[in-house]
């Protein structure tokens, strides 16, 4: 007797169905959590494009997931972004982040790198983009970079500040200076 003959269909069958459940699960997770989702088709990849693909994701704080767009279509009912389920069709790919810019600007450049990776869309929230709309959000700066010019707008005017006070400081020392030297000279 085959082993596969030992476990009962029905058992198979519940076991496929839990991990398809699980899927779905880990998906509607991905959909309401992130700032941004990008879908492209991938067709073509190789294995090492891909493990490129997702390095570059890891390093800007973004994920890759390929799943059956099936399942994907179930996870996005319900959610604020699903009007992007007319995207998933063919071999799909989803880049996406908490951050709403990072998983755009790494699905935009691994484009721009590779003809064989083409971008559909995606959703930030409610708001569907086609791939136009993922190319702008892509050239808007990311949280770090927003944190980053905020903190120097912030440290700019305490400059000034000091600067206006430092310089006045600094004239009647040098003024100073100059009536000591006279005095010292007469």
């Amino acid at each position: 007797m085959s082993r596969g003959a030992l476990v009962p269909q029905n058992l198979e069958r519940t076991v496929d169905r839990a991990q398809k459940e699980q899927v779905v699960e880990e998906l509607g997770q991905i959909f309401e959590s992130s700032g941004v989702v990008v879908v492209a088709h991938y067709a073509g990849l190789t294995v090492a494009e891909m493990q490129d693909l997702r390095a570059r994701a890891s390093e800007a704080d973004s994920s890759v997931r390929v799943a059956k767009n099936r399942l994907a279509k179930i996870a996005l009912e319900g959610k604020p972004c699903e009007s992007m389920s007319d995207l998933l069709t063919g071999m799909t790919v989803l880049t996406y982040s908490e951050d709403p810019v990072a998983a755009a600007k790494v699905a935009q450049g691994y484009a721009k790198d590779n003809d064989k990776f083409e971008i559909l869309g995606g959703a930030m929230g409610e708001n569907a983009l086609d791939a136009a709309g993922v190319e702008a959000v892509s050239k808007m700066p990311s949280r770090d970079e927003l944190i980053a010019q905020i903190a120097g707008m912030l440290g700019a005017p305490a400059s000034s500040i000091a600067g206006a006070i430092g310089a006045p400081a600094s004239n009647i020392a040098s003024i100073l200076s100059t009536i000591e030297e006279k005095s010292e000279a007469a």
